[in-house]
């Protein structure tokens, strides 16, 4: 079945990270597609955001399966799910979590200190203030939903299903406290 993974939470989770391990896992990831880093890291960021973009156009018109990497920010990713859904493709979405931008902003240092690239603090506080607003935009439009906290490794915290927040193993971090009262 063509697939839509979603590989979503603020800047310095570790979505690329987790994706690293999930390649190991799941073999039918399809195109991987990281539109925000394709940007940050060229000469051209607008010809490569448009580049980036037409993959997932190419491959959404193709019926092929793919995985992006993403903030949930914006009005794009809602447009996506919705269309993929349309489509009738799967929605998979594996949501990296922190319990304080504090913690993504120290995570985003370590990894400028390493060569990687660096994000504004005021983006980091603006994506973990609107975290929520964002992951309910798309929730409503995924067929699978994980939670996965990224304090000391990833663990697996809850999953979502038919809109209700079950809580999965002992990790009981307290972003997801404070989800379970969102949703």
């Amino acid at each position: 079945m063509r697939t839509y993974t979603i590989i979503g939470g603020v800047e310095g989770v570790g979505k690329s990270s987790f994706l690293g391990i999930l390649k190991n896992v799941d073999k039918n990831l399809g195109t991987i597609i990281d539109v925000e880093l394709t940007i940050r890291m060229s000469s051209y960021p607008l010809e490569s955001g448009r580049a980036a973009i037409q993959t997932i156009e190419n491959c959404i018109e193709n019926g092929v399966s793919f995985a992006q990497e993403t903030t949930l920010s914006g009005h794009r990713i809602k447009r996506t799910v919705q269309r993929v859904r349309a489509k009738g493709y799967r929605v998979c979405l594996y949501y990296i979590g922190l319990d304080t931008a504090e913690e993504s902003k120290i995570r985003i240092a370590n990894r400028a200190v390493r060569g990687g690239h660096t994000i504004p603090e005021k983006d980091v506080e603006r994506q973990f203030r609107d975290r929520w607003t964002a992951l309910q935009a798309v929730l409503p439009f995924c067929d699978d939903v994980f939670f996965f906290d990224n304090s000391n490794g990833f663990t697996q915290a809850a999953v979502c299903r038919n809109g209700e927040l079950i809580p999965e193993g002992s990790c009981r971090p307290q972003w997801i406290m404070e989800l379970s009262h969102i949703l």
